[in-house]
């Protein structure tokens, strides 16, 4: 590497001279997302060396050969000596992406043009590295592709280029090219390579959301698309980390980019497993629902302390069991084996009756399944393991009574309790972690499920992918949780792709709709301003007439065309204006003179605005032969056949006006505004309140006068009239309501906001306070000792 390349200084001037070609301000802004970027990695890397030391030490203590350890403490001394230039290094290649953006060139991707990893004439070192970081790369845009398509719609924005993951100077592929190459100086085997890797996806992809969420806001602050809504950014309770912690039973197996599913190679796993596991992005978060799932368990355990008319009230499923010494509790290969002999089982369930009933009755079916597997008349279970067994089970009776889900779809997703009982004793952390593989599965169905309607899918699409991912967890899950993950990206890649299409027919909804309401407006425009000038005056029926009608409509043109700061509207006005005066009686000499002076001004500008509304000819002949009989008047009031002192309005025989059609729409529209749907209801203030707190993306339930439901998004509020928008999940128009009319509906429940929080942190805030009351009524002071 020449001694330039080493120097920053000729990186920024490449910056400076390929900014150029984007204008001052973008280059401007663009420089400020340089600047941070380069900042903001540069001390995750260094975090991630500061890191690494600590890393290796400890995989050299725990060494099983004098040749290992020793591998590890060259490793040690490598990066100590080397992690300056690497930084460096890391830096620059950094800054010369942005260069190579900037300037329109393709990076040195990870991927090739067809998307696929080129693996072709590499060695085996080569081809394991590839692995690594494109499988760190691919896991990373899957996790941040919400917040990652923000960014790059505002860098499209601002760049007028099309931006995306792998041409993004900030993505997590320029980044894991540019540690690639950074660490290309590093002179160590491969298994201490891989460690290096597995760290810097930790502590430097495992530190990008924020990054992320940064960059958004400093775009915004910019002003490049600041009206996007965060509903592309990470949604709550969307992965910030990796599924769950390598090397326990709930650990993911991070695919091939383009192959889902496809296992690690045996260096990565090995990797992956002396490194460890991932700390939590959002630590607050973590510990909040790590509170959350020691309240529930706190709960849960009093119940054995009440023996009197069951155990608060709860259904008889969920009653503790009464402990008998004489019964060894059932083991975990015995729980799971008569798991799997009730899931082959609930194959067979379609209705929501039959699975409503396996929700409470499930501790009851396993234990008989149990007891049968072991030739006994009954089993018996571990307390802890009977907490679980009924978490799951109100668990899934909240998502079968779930406002949120339509009846169909919780009739669908309520089959999959057995699977997550399983999990559930497989891996205690599904309850104590946003982040688990099958909690997020089952979230991203229930996301997509909120906007579903039989009308909204006739093809059935929608209903047919949950489906066959219900019935591939039923069929295919034993205990690699691993294929909640699989399923995951399938069915998310599945949701995205008819995202895509819903997307364009929204827009084209919004924008016809915001059509209308521009055109809505300047009719209502126009007709203000000739009312002004005509309503109080005594005119001639064919000036009331031309000014209401045929210049009404040029005024709505101009308004749609120039906007109402425009010469043509000033001057449209004054024509107005002027009209009205030139056909007041003149009683003076200097009047009439200007009168005569001003005629060929006014039909000059009459002649442009009837063309410009495409005024028929015949029609403006006609019209200048009335007009010059009025004039007639005027000017001779006492010799009207004075003909030959008017300016010439080409007049042949007077004939009637011909109004132009459609011209009473323009002066309609000045009450044409809708009557409330339902005027004669008083609106409290909490209505009003929650619909001003609507956000885009809000999903909403309508229920007609025939009880007929429909579910729908709010797409866009009107600047101009305050209506609010709504479409189905395929984007198609479904009402508008104004945000009377909606206090309106939310007050007599015709319409029902439905929430936008994860579906499992509903169910268990949900079981929390069911379980709260359930105390509360056993014993008012241990209630109020457990809330506090």
């Amino acid at each position: 590497m020449s001694s330039n390349d080493n120097n920053p200084k000729v990186v920024d001037l490449n910056q400076r001279s390929a900014a150029a070609t984007l204008g001052e301000r973008p280059a401007e802004t663009l420089g400020q997302v340089r600047t941070h970027a380069l900042k903001r990695l540069t001390a995750l890397a260094t975090t991630l060396f500061e890191n690494a030391d600590d890393a290796l030490f400890d995989l050299a203590s725990k060494a099983d050969s004098n040749a290992v350890q020793a591998e590890y403490f060259d490793g040690m001394r490598e990066v100590r000596k080397k992690r300056q230039q690497i930084e460096l290094r890391f830096q620059e290649q950094l800054a010369r992406q942005f260069v190579d953006f900037m300037a329109g060139r393709q990076p040195n991707a990870l991927k090739s043009e067809g998307g696929e990893l080129s693996l072709s004439l590499v060695d085996n070192q080569e081809l394991e590295e590839s692995l690594a970081v494109a499988s760190m790369v691919a896991k990373t845009e899957n996790r941040l592709q919400r917040v990652l398509f923000a960014v790059n719609q505002r860098l499209s924005a601002l760049t007028n280029q099309r931006v995306e993951d792998a041409n993004s100077p900030v993505g997590p592929t320029a980044v894991g090219q540019a540690f690639r190459t950074a660490s290309s100086e590093l002179e160590m085997g491969l298994p201490v390579r891989l460690i290096i890797y597995k760290l810097f996806d930790r502590y430097v992809m495992g530190g990008l959301d924020q990054f992320y969420d940064e960059l958004n806001a400093l775009l915004v602050h910019a002003g490049v698309l600041p009206q996007m809504r965060s509903s592309v950014a990470r949604r709550p309770g969307a992965p910030a980390g990796p599924a769950a912690t390598p090397g326990t039973p709930g650990a993911p197996r991070p695919g091939t980019p383009g192959v889902p599913g496809m296992p690690q190679t045996p260096a990565e796993m090995a990797a992956e497993a002396a490194v460890g596991g991932y700390m939590p992005v959002d630590a607050a978060a973590a510990e909040m629902q790590a509170n959350l799932y020691s309240s529930l368990r706190a709960l849960l355990a009093t119940r054995r302390h009440d023996t009197n008319e069951g155990p608060m009230g709860l259904p008889g499923g969920y009653v503790p069991l009464t402990y008998n010494p004489n019964v060894t509790p059932l083991n975990p290969t015995e729980l799971l084996s008569a798991l799997t002999i009730l899931q082959n089982q609930a194959l067979s369930m379609q209705s929501a009756a039959e699975t409503a009933q396996l929700a409470i009755k499930m501790k009851e079916e396993l234990l008989g399944q149990a007891g049968k597997l072991r030739g006994e008349n009954g089993a018996n279970v571990s307390s802890a393991d009977e907490d679980t067994i009924d978490l799951v089970g109100m668990l899934f009776e909240y998502i079968l009574q779930d406002r949120n889900l339509p009846a169909q779809m919780q009739a669908m997703l309520g089959r999959l309790q057995i699977p997550f009982l399983k999990v559930a004793l497989l891996d205690k952390h599904l309850f104590a972690r946003r982040t688990h593989p099958a909690r997020v599965l089952l979230d991203s169905l229930a996301h997509a499920c909120v906007g579903w309607s039989e009308e909204s899918d006739r093809d059935r699409r929608l209903q047919d992918k949950v489906r066959e991912v219900v019935e591939s967890l039923l069929k295919d899950f034993e205990d690699d949780l691993g294929i909640f993950d699989r399923l995951r990206i399938d069915f998310e890649a599945f949701v995205e792709a008819n995202k895509r299409r819903a997307d364009l027919a929204e827009q084209r909804a919004s924008e016809a709709t915001r059509g209308r309401e521009k055109l809505l407006e300047a009719r209502r425009t126009a007709a203000r301003e000739v009312m002004q000038r005509i309503e109080s005056r005594e005119l001639p029926d064919l000036i009331r007439n031309l000014l209401s009608r045929p210049w009404a409509n040029y005024l709505v043109l101009v308004l749609l065309r120039q906007g109402d700061t425009s010469d043509e509207w000033r001057h449209a006005l004054r024509f107005a204006d002027e009209l009205v005066w030139s056909v007041q009686p003149k009683s003076s000499a200097a009047e009439r003179e200007r009168l005569h002076a001003l005629l060929p001004q006014l039909e000059k500008t009459l002649r442009h605005g009837l063309a410009t509304v495409a005024f028929d000819e015949n029609d403006v002949r006609k019209l200048m032969q009335q007009l010059n009989v009025v004039y007639q008047a005027l000017l001779h009031p006492t010799d009207p056949g004075g003909v030959s002192e008017v300016p010439t309005l080409e007049l042949t025989d007077p004939l009637p006006m011909v109004s132009q059609d459609g011209a009473d729409n323009v002066m309609s529209a000045i009450e044409e505004e809708p009557p409330p749907l339902h005027p004669a209801e008083q609106v409290d203030e909490q209505w009003t309140n929650a619909v001003r707190e609507l956000k885009v993306g809000t999903w909403i339930e309508f229920t007609d006068e025939q009880g007929a439901k429909e579910r729908a998004k709010l797409s866009w509020i009107s600047p101009i009239s305050s209506k609010y928008l709504f479409v189905n999940r395929k984007g198609l128009k479904v009402a508008d309501r104004t945000a009377l009319q909606l206090a309106s509906d939310l007050a007599s429940a015709r319409v029902v906001i439905l929430e936008e929080v994860p579906l499992f942190d509903r169910a268990l805030d949900a079981i929390v306070e069911r379980l709260k009351s359930a105390h509360a009524a056993k014993s008012p002071a241990a209630a109020q000792q457990a809330a506090t």
